[in-house]
């Protein structure tokens, strides 16, 4: 499957150091190459079954073949905002909308998004930023709209500082069905707003928790799309200065 050029909204922003490689898009095809491996094995079956006159056995086939194509669909997106604006990271549902404690004691803003089987799950980064942390964790698969999901699901969160200092947090978390997490960026790479970053397999969800003094601009039950819909805006100006 051949590569579509970059999308030009996911350009590195000026504030990007030299020193910080930028990382670059793997996820630009319209459709994503994870739909090529597990969409042959049905599409041959189909056709075995066809062969041997079992019509609707065929079909079905044809039809998951046809559905994991779906899912694996990578649409361009017009990014939203401004460096200030936090982007959805995925298409979905909002599950949650509030103050959270982080682990160190500190407050923060959390958004959830709750990704169904019928959704892009082709994830985007929030906020422009440098790749402090990647972990992974948790050992459960619940469903991602069971409240026990958030702490023992399997996931993977991304850390970024952004050019004012400020740390925002995007985590991948599967859910019932989901058992694979794929984030490309590494730590130190500075990673552009509305960039394609990573994906879940077959439903998830996906949340970014930022500085308290952002302003949300979603609620709970909301839809929003990934790149194109703004969560929050981040402070107009960081606690305790700007990056040096």
């Amino acid at each position: 499957m051949s590569e579509a050029a970059p999308e030009p909204a996911a350009t590195p922003p000026p504030q990007a150091s030299p020193a910080e490689p930028i990382f670059a898009e793997r996820l630009t095809a319209p459709v994503v190459r994870d739909a090529l491996v597990l969409g042959v094995a049905p599409l041959a079956l189909a056709g075995v079954a066809g062969m041997l006159g079992a019509t609707a056995l065929g079909f079905a086939l044809m039809a998951l073949a046809v559905f994991v194509a779906f899912f694996f669909r990578n649409p361009r997106r017009e990014i939203a905002g401004d460096e200030r604006s936090v982007v959805a990271p995925a298409d979905g549902r909002v599950l949650d909308v509030g103050e959270i404690e982080r682990a160190d004691g500190s407050k923060a803003l959390r958004i959830g998004i709750f990704l169904s089987v019928f959704n892009v799950h082709v994830n985007r980064c929030p906020v422009a930023g440098r790749v402090v942390a990647i972990e992974r964790g948790g050992s459960r698969y619940r469903a991602a709209f069971d409240r026990r999901a958030e702490g023992d699901n399997v996931r993977c969160t991304m850390t970024l500082e952004t050019a004012l200092g400020e740390r925002v947090e995007v985590s991948q978390i599967t859910g019932l069905i989901a058992r694979r997490i794929v984030c490309h960026p590494t730590p130190g790479e500075w990673v552009p707003r509305g960039s394609r970053y990573g994906l879940i397999r077959f439903g998830s969800r996906t949340d970014v928790v930022l500085p308290l003094a952002s302003e949300a601009c979603v609620a709970r039950g909301d839809r929003v799309r990934g790149g194109s819909s703004v969560l929050a805006r981040l402070p107009e100006r960081a606690a305790g200065g700007g990056r040096t």
